[in-house]
């Protein structure tokens, strides 16, 4: 350790406080209207065409819309095709 090292002042800055909701208020706010969106949707977990393949899906609880899927829809075409194998997307045959 250095016996030279100086220290000096710093600057203090106060930190106004932020008000927090209190009286059940939840309804309200920010993490209520998070807490919503998150639970709206869900997470299916389907088994796919071939054993052991698995199909997820995301889906709105409200519409029944599929927000997203793995793997897309394309992929499971190909996976029900007999000839299909992965890596085998592009025949490269002439």
């Amino acid at each position: 350790m250095q016996n030279n090292a100086k220290i000096g002042a710093v600057a203090a800055y106060e930190i106004p406080t932020v008000p927090v909701a209190t009286g059940g208020d939840f309804h309200d706010s920010r993490a209520q209207q998070d807490a919503e969106q998150a639970a709206r949707y869900r997470l299916v977990i389907e088994e796919g065409p071939r054993s052991g393949s698995f199909i997820y899906k995301t889906m709105d609880r409200v519409t029944g819309e599929v927000v997203k899927q793995l793997p897309r829809e394309q992929v499971v075409g190909l996976m029900q095709d007999t000839d299909y194998s992965a890596g085998a997307v592009i025949d490269t045959r002439a």
